[in-house]
């Protein structure tokens, strides 16, 4: 099968699938001046845009990886947002980790794999 690549430019694609797997690069809120809630709430409007555009949606969630500046001051604003977001009974695998991001004001950072229905 093909790698299909969409929203590329010369270092990254913001979408790649490949065999019935959509992979998305990290996601990250639109106000980078914004708080952990907010930033986190951009950032999960983004990943449902891209899902959308490559043909899934959340309830086909297999993985979340998410990166966080600092998982104690951060942990539960994220996870309270992440729990609204999050259609009952489609939990992805997920691991959570603290990291230092890009640029300093990011807070949180998203990456996804999903499947194509």
């Amino acid at each position: 099968m093909s790698v299909q690549r969409q929203l590329t430019n010369e270092r990254m694609s913001q979408i790649v699938t490949h065999n019935g797997t959509v992979y998305l690069a990290g996601q990250v809120g639109d106000d980078m001046n914004a708080g952990i809630e907010q930033q986190t709430r951009e950032a999960l409007a983004n990943i449902e845009r891209l899902l959308d555009l490559a043909g899934t949606d959340k309830h086909n969630l297999l993985s979340v990886t998410i990166y966080l500046k600092d998982i104690d001051a951060h942990f539960e604003g994220m996870n309270a947002v992440w729990d609204k977001w999050l259609p009952k009974g489609v939990a992805p695998a997920r691991a959570t980790v603290e990291s230092k991001l890009c640029e300093p004001q990011i807070l949180v950072e998203l990456s996804v794999v999903a499947a194509l229905p």
